[in-house]
């Protein structure tokens, strides 16, 4: 007999997989997230604690797992002083206290930055994302092998479900972002080429180096000094210094890439990136005379995050849409985060972000500490979620996000949750957040470390 996990990991290829109702779907969620807890709270230090502390020691209905879910913050709750003093067999055990697997202990003794402790911990299985945030603190997320499987079918099913793209390898891939190199992107990147770009086609990517998380964590880091006063002269110059170098190199790999689109222009086209990269290419674009009328009419893009604070005028989707002429029904949104490993495709004709069966959504207070009530209908508070097919780590995280969620059915006909698209960030709202939960993870898990 299947485990309540896999009924419902199972359904990542089913094409009706948006259409089981919360009603339908709740039984079989609280099994699967039982047995979760039954078989990592021995294993994951941190959810063995969780679960004493709040004496649960069985899932019986959703509210039971509200405690036991991770707050966003407790993947950076390591001790900076491991980060800046490059003390990475500490950092290693702080690991261990967030993993469900054994972490052995590796050879640290050569390592110099981050990203060689990042790449040696990937020779061993684990694979680290890595995500920096305003502190300079990366976020470390834990995953294996079996989330990598995962993330090359997930990834390419929720992009056919949001766009109507099927996997026909018939299109040529321009990758217009940068982003962090890291495992779970590359896997994903990885995983969309192989499906939808045409093999005999190059993929343009920006001609820029990787940026990898040892620079994004400097950088920061740099920032927050210098924002405190306590940066010496010499660093700011040479921060002022690189600042200007790859603002330099980005300029112009976005003008490498408008110059690839054009040329690129009659072939049909996968255009990939985030919007503030998109809409200055599209400018670049418009600038050089060509527009929709100019490019193949079945092209499809994959937009990833959101604004990231960038100021664009209020029409910038439109602009970009009919820059590279693509059709309403090719565009794919998503809405996701680095702490889960599923997709949440967005539809076209409700407009709403549609969540698959073996994520579990929650709507908590703002204080991340209860559970509100939910049976139908819509409800807006913090987002969080249990995604059931996590193997690395513990699958439930308390984010940052403001959400409405909705039990009924949605305008497209799919009739599982969906959520609304305007999910804001509290720390935009307020200017800070604070999630009642998170002083008590970090204590614990600095105790271990």
């Amino acid at each position: 007999m299947s485990s309540a996990v896999d009924r419902l990991t199972r359904l990542v290829g089913a094409d009706d997989r948006f259409d089981f109702s919360h009603t339908e779907l709740r039984d079989a969620q609280v099994a699967a997230l039982d047995e979760r807890l039954q078989e990592r709270k021995d294993r994951i230090k941190l959810l063995g604690h969780r679960a004493r502390e709040a004496a649960v020691t069985a899932v019986r209905d959703r509210a039971e797992v509200v405690p036991l879910l991770f707050p966003h913050t407790a993947y950076k709750s390591y001790p900076e002083r491991f980060l800046t003093e490059g003390r990475w067999d500490r950092l290693g055990k702080w690991l261990g206290t967030i993993s469900p697997y054994p972490i052995a202990p590796i050879e640290t003794a050569d390592i110099a930055d981050i990203d060689q402790w990042i790449d040696r911990l990937r020779a061993a299985g684990h694979y680290v994302s890595c995500s920096s945030g305003t502190t300079g603190k990366s976020a470390m997320l834990l995953a294996t092998e079996a989330d990598m499987n995962w993330s090359r079918t997930d990834t390419v099913n929720a992009f056919s479900w949001g766009s109507g793209v099927r996997p026909m390898q018939d299109r040529r891939v321009l990758g217009i972002a940068a982003t962090a190199a890291v495992p779970k992107n590359a896997i994903v990147g990885q995983a969309q080429l192989a499906a939808f770009g045409d093999p005999d086609r190059e993929r343009f990517g920006l001609p820029i180096p990787p940026i990898t998380v040892g620079s994004l964590t400097s950088m920061v880091v740099l920032r927050k000094k210098i924002a405190d006063g306590t940066a010496l002269p010499e660093e700011v110059a040479d921060f002022q210094r690189t600042s200007a170098q790859r603002q330099e190199a980005l300029d112009k790999a976005l003008v490498a890439a408008a110059e690839a689109l054009v040329e690129y222009r009659t072939e049909k086209l996968y255009i990939s990136g985030m919007w503030n990269a998109l809409y200055q290419v599209a400018k670049l674009v418009r600038d050089m005379g060509y527009a929709a009328k100019d490019f193949h009419p079945d092209n499809c893009i994959y937009v990833g995050g959101g604004l990231k604070r960038a100021q664009l005028p209020p029409d910038y989707q439109e602009f970009v849409y009919q820059t590279f002429n693509i059709p309403a029904e090719r565009d794919f949104q998503n809405y996701s985060m680095q702490e889960l490993n599923s997709a949440m495709p967005k539809c076209h004709k409700g407009n709403r972000y549609h969540v698959p069966p073996w994520i579990v959504p929650f709507v908590l207070d703002e204080a991340g500490e209860t559970l509100l009530p939910h049976a139908d209908g819509e409800v807006e508070g913090r987002a969080a979620f249990f995604d059931l097919a996590l193997d690395g780590r513990w699958g439930g995280v308390i984010t940052g996000d403001k959400i409405a969620l909705d039990f009924d059915p949605c305008a497209c006909g799919c009739k599982g949750p969906s959520i609304r698209n305007d999910i804001v960030r509290y720390a935009d709202l307020a200017g800070d957040d604070k999630i009642g939960c998170a002083g008590t993870v970090d204590a614990y898990v600095r105790g271990l470390s």
